[in-house]
């Protein structure tokens, strides 16, 4: 059973941000509370508390420990350590750009807790091809995928929030390159898909899909969850499923194949509630797996063992 505080000389407490994360004025506070407005505004840039751990552990499948958002500097060890006091036994570093990628393609095989996803994120691709440069950073993709601890082609696919008319064909070149990549090196597809639904699916249907697909950071509703289910597609459930306005994500959630679907931070990013806003961290994954337990009026355990057993037939095995 697990309990409030974890044992001494364990040096994570729940309910206090782990020790890394904190600003050095923080040392020896639970959350570095003031009063005022400036306390307020130093909150929203503070990370959350540690969650009580979960019973089962889970893994991260999607986050980035190359991003930095907060005052404070955490090494990889120190970020895993903190997420291993939460439940979480390890994460996939994921790439969004050549930098990023090398950056994964390094620290993969730093520690064992951790495998990697390459790619060049659909937002890349347009600056790429007008750069002139997106077929040589696609060769290095490639050439990055090949490692034993790279298992994913990823974060790639579609975004039409960011990019518009005169990008989305650049994307969708980079988009099926990185399908072919894929399904030649044996990899995983991890999509990132931002109000382009339609054309992820067309273009997963009409370019034959690599066997392990992944929605990053499900964004649909009901209807496409049940695409993905009829095509084998995994749905990885980030801190946005618990957002107050994401009725869609939650009726998605109660109609995916529970044999689809994973648990994601995307950190940085997408901190779930209540502590939305803040930066989010590898070891928030607790908040979001009981909120789904709760969706899915599920049992927490057989949920966080089913989530492990999905993220481990998709990117095998951290050992």
């Amino acid at each position: 059973m697990c309990t409030s505080v974890l044992p001494v000389p364990h040096p994570y407490a729940v309910g206090q941000t782990p020790p890394a994360y904190r600003e050095p004025e923080e040392a020896g506070t639970s959350d570095g509370a003031g009063d005022g407005a400036a306390a307020r505004r130093r909150r929203r840039g503070e990370y959350l508390p540690l969650p009580e751990p979960l019973p089962v552990p889970v893994i991260d499948n999607h986050t980035h420990f190359d991003f930095r958002e907060g005052a404070v500097e955490v090494t990889i060890g120190e970020a895993l350590d903190a997420a291993a006091a939460a439940g979480v036994r390890g994460a996939v570093q994921v790439g969004t750009d050549l930098a990023s990628s090398r950056f994964t393609a390094a620290v993969v095989e730093q520690d064992r807790r951790l495998l990697g996803a390459v790619a060049l994120h659909p937002n890349e691709a347009p600056l790429l091809a007008a750069a002139g440069t997106l077929d040589d950073a696609l060769t290095e993709i490639e050439q990055l995928a090949a490692g034993p601890r790279i298992r994913a082609l990823g974060e790639t696919g579609l975004d039409y929030f960011r990019t518009g008319e005169d990008g989305r064909g650049s994307q969708l070149a980079s988009f099926r390159s990185h399908l072919d990549i894929a399904r030649r090196l044996g990899r995983a597809l991890q999509i990132h898909d931002r109000e382009a639904h339609d054309d992820v699916v067309a273009t997963l249907l009409s370019d034959t899909a690599p066997d392990r697909v992944v929605l990053h950071c499900f964004s649909g509703d009901a209807e496409l969850a049940r695409t993905c289910n009829e095509h084998g597609w995994y749905m990885s459930f980030a801190g946005t499923v618990t957002f107050k306005n994401a009725a869609n994500l939650r009726e998605a959630l109660l109609v995916a194949d529970p044999a689809l679907v994973l648990t994601e931070t995307d950190a940085p990013f997408l901190t779930p509630h209540p502590y939305r806003g803040r930066p989010n961290a590898s070891y928030a994954v607790p908040y979001t797996v009981r909120a789904m337990a709760g969706i899915l009026d599920t049992d927490l355990d057989a949920l966080c063992a089913r989530l492990t057993a999905n993220t481990e037939a998709v990117y095998g095995s951290w050992d």
